[in-house]
C-alpha cells in the first residue's frame, strides 16, 4: 500500500512538473513574439494544462487571453480577461491588460472606420466602452456615431439614448502655452502645461474646454426617430431637452433643423429668429433664414437676410451668390411674357419696356458680383457677370470677365 501511495504521489509531482513545463514553454514563445508556436502549444498541451492546478490555471487561462487579444479574437480575451477579475496575485496584470485591450480594440475599430466597415467598427468601439462604462464613455459616442455612418439607426438611436440618460456631454479640457522665441501658441499635455508654467521659455497659459456633444446627441435622437418616421418622438427628444436650458442657442438650432427634416419650414424660420435673437452677429443664421424665406416665396425678406449676412461678413461668398440668384429669379417671368407678345406695334412697345425691365435686374446685379470678384476670383460670379455683361451689350466688361476667367 505505501509503494502504491507513493508511486501516486511521483505521479502527481511528474503530471505538475509537466503542467509547469508546457506553460512554461508557451510563455516564453509568446514573450519572443511567436503567437502562433505559444498557441500550438497550448492546444497540443490542452488535455494537461485545462486540469492545471490552481497556482498555474489562472496565468494558463491569462495566456490564453493574451494570445487570443493578439489574434483580433477581443470577444474571446475580454471573456477570458473578466474569469480573472477576481484572482489576487494577477489582478493587477488582468488590470494592465484590459487597457491594452481596450486600445487595440479601438484601434482596430478606427481601421474599419478607414475601411468604410462602420458596422465592425460600431462593435467593437461599443466592446470597448463595455470594458470600463465610467471611464471609456467617449467610446459609447464613437460607436453611436459609427452606427449612424452604417445605417443601423435602431442601434445608433439605443447608443444615443444611452448617453442622454447618462447627461454625457464629451466635454474636454484643453491646455495652450504660447513659445516666447517664435510667438507660436500650441497646445499641451496637462502635465506638460503644469510643467511650463514653472519655465521662462512660455507665456501665455490657458484653458479651454470644448463644446459639450450634448446638444448633438439629443438633435441625433431627434433626427433618428425622424428617419424612422417617427417625428412625435423626435419633436419630444428635442423639446425636452430645451426645458433645461430654452436659451441655449445649439438646441434653437437642433429644434430648427429637426423642423427643416420635417419639412416645416414656417417653424423652421420662428426658430431661426429666436437664434438670431440670441446672436444677432451670425452671419451664417442670417443666411440660413433667408434660404428657407426665399422657399417660403417671401423674397424681399429674404433679401434682407442675405444683405444683414453679407454686412455681417464680407466675405460670405455664398450670400453674394445666392442674393443674385433671388434677383434674377425676377428675369424668368419678365422672359416668358416677352416670348408670349406677338408682332403688332403695342406688342413691340411693351417688348421693349420688359426688355428694359430685364436689363435692370441685370444692372442690379453688377455691383453685387464685382464686390464678390473683388473678394474672392469666385468662378460662378465672373461667369455669371461675363454673361450679364453679353446681354447688356457691355463689351469691355464681357472681354474683363473672359480674360479673368482664362
Amino acid at each position: 500500500m505505501k509503494k502504491i501511495a507513493l508511486l501516486a504521489f511521483m505521479l502527481l509531482i511528474n503530471f505538475g512538473f509537466s503542467q509547469k513545463k508546457e506553460f512554461r514553454k508557451a510563455e516564453k514563445l509568446f514573450d519572443e513574439g511567436d503567437i502562433a508556436g505559444a498557441s500550438q502549444i497550448l492546444t497540443e498541451s490542452e488535455s494537461i494544462l485545462a486540469n492545471a492546478d490552481p497556482k498555474i490555471k489562472p496565468r494558463y487561462e491569462f495566456l490564453k487571453g493574451k494570445i487570443a487579444q493578439k489574434n483580433k479574437e477581443f470577444e474571446a480575451a475580454l471573456a477570458l480577461y473578466n474569469g480573472l477579475n477576481e484572482v489576487a496575485e494577477i489582478q493587477a496584470d488582468v488590470k494592465q491588460q484590459l487597457t491594452l485591450l481596450s486600445a487595440d480594440i479601438v484601434n482596430s475599430a478606427i481601421d474599419d472606420n478607414n475601411n468604410g466597415d462602420f458596422k465592425s467598427s460600431t462593435h467593437k468601439l461599443y466592446l470597448a466602452y463595455t470594458i470600463d462604462p465610467e471611464v471609456n464613455k467617449d467610446y459609447l459616442y464613437y460607436a453611436a456615431s459609427s452606427a449612424v455612418n452604417a445605417e443601423i439607426f435602431e442601434v445608433a438611436l439605443d447608443y444615443y439614448n444611452q448617453l442622454k440618460d447618462m447627461n454625457y456631454t464629451g466635454i474636454e479640457k484643453k491646455f495652450f502655452v504660447t513659445e516666447k522665441s517664435s510667438g507660436n501658441e500650441i497646445e499641451v499635455t496637462e502635465s506638460e502645461y503644469n510643467l511650463y508654467k514653472k519655465s521662462k521659455e512660455y507665456e501665455g497659459h490657458r484653458e479651454e474646454e470644448t463644446e459639450s456633444k450634448f446638444p448633438e446627441i439629443v438633435k441625433n435622437i431627434a433626427l433618428i426617430y425622424a428617419q424612422l418616421g417617427d417625428n412625435e418622438k423626435a419633436m419630444d427628444a428635442v423639446k425636452e431637452a430645451r426645458l433645461s436650458d430654452p436659451n441655449d442657442l445649439n438646441l434653437i438650432l437642433t429644434e430648427a433643423n429637426i423642423y427643416i427634416q420635417l419639412d416645416e419650414k414656417a417653424k423652421f424660420q420662428e426658430l431661426m429668429s429666436e437664434a438670431i435673437a440670441q446672436d444677432p452677429n451670425n452671419a451664417n443664421l442670417y443666411y440660413n433664414l433667408a434660404v428657407v424665406t426665399s422657399d417660403l416665396g417671401e423674397k424681399e425678406a429674404a433679401r434682407k437676410y442675405y444683405e444683414k449676412a453679407i454686412e455681417i461678413d464680407p466675405n460670405f461668398e455664398n450670400a453674394y451668390l445666392n442674393l443674385v440668384a433671388l434677383i434674377l429669379e425676377g428675369e424668368q417671368k419678365i422672359v416668358e411674357e416677352m416670348n408670349s407678345l406677338g408682332t403688332s406695334a403695342a406688342d413691340n412697345a411693351k417688348y421693349d419696356k420688359l426688355k428694359t425691365k430685364r436689363e435692370e435686374i441685370y444692372k442690379e446685379c453688377v455691383p453685387i458680383l464685382k464686390s464678390l470678384i473683388e473678394i474672392s476670383n469666385n468662378v460662378d460670379a465672373i461667369k455669371t457677370l461675363m454673361n450679364i455683361y453679353g446681354t447688356l451689350g457691355d463689351t469691355e466688361g464681357f472681354k474683363e470677365m473672359k480674360a479673368l476667367l482664362n
